[in-house]
């Protein structure tokens, strides 16, 4: 199975754009937003857990990188509540649930390079922010492996970023308001994925954005 597997060209998926398909699982269903391959796949999604649904325990043979968007992921090592950052590096393995609530996460699997060996969650809403590169930004880094940054980035309104190139690529989550740039309009739960050498100019407006990004993954595929 292929899914935005030309990893140069620009992919956007906005929430009118989901298409919810189920997992083996019973209660999981997902948005796959790109991904090579079948069952073992390397994949980005969007993973929704039906109320007190269960996950069979599963090795990582790629590594496994997630978001919590809503609710409250669990595993036997501990609850992951809503604004968790999660890397379970290749060669792990966990069983995963959800309580009453259910609860939704941006996974990525199978994207980790065989050295890149640790393991950790971040509980972002209890983390530190430190100001951007220009005014009216605030990030937050998740992590840091070579070329590749993860971060949490907050736009305040009116916010505008200088045009920038991205160097290994550049792939935004948008976890609320709305974000910009000159080719498009990006509102929450919408996924992009711009090429290595890829350029734009962001901006915000009035209800200003968090977003989840990842830079420099991109320079080998």
């Amino acid at each position: 199975m292929k899914i935005n597997a030309k990893f140069d060209q620009v992919a956007v998926i906005r929430v009118e754009d989901y298409k919810w398909a189920p997992s083996p699982m019973p209660g999981v269903e997902r948005m796959m937003l790109d991904r090579v391959g079948n069952e073992v796949a390397r994949a980005t999604s969007i993973v929704r857990f039906a109320p007190n649904a269960e996950f069979l325990p599963h090795y990582h043979g790629g590594g496994e990188e997630f978001y919590v968007l809503e609710g409250v992921f669990s595993d036997e090592h501990d609850d992951y509540p809503a604004g968790t950052y999660v890397r379970n590096p290749i060669g792990t393995n966990h069983t995963p649930h959800v309580g009453k609530e259910g609860a939704t996460i941006f996974v990525k699997l199978c994207q980790f390079d065989k050295k890149d060996a640790k393991k950790f969650h971040i509980k972002t809403k209890e983390a530190d922010w430190y100001p951007g590169l220009v005014s009216g930004l605030s990030v937050m880094p998740l992590h840091e492996y070579i070329t590749e940054h993860v971060a949490l980035v907050k736009w305040a309104p009116n916010t505008i970023f200088e045009p920038h190139q991205h160097w290994g690529g550049e792939e935004i989550l948008v976890l609320e308001g709305t974000f910009y740039d000159e080719h498009g309009t990006y509102p929450q739960g919408t996924w992009m994925r711009s090429p290595h050498l890829s350029k734009h100019c962001p901006y915000t407006k009035d209800d200003g954005a968090l977003i989840y990004v990842k830079t420099g993954h991109l320079l080998e595929l």
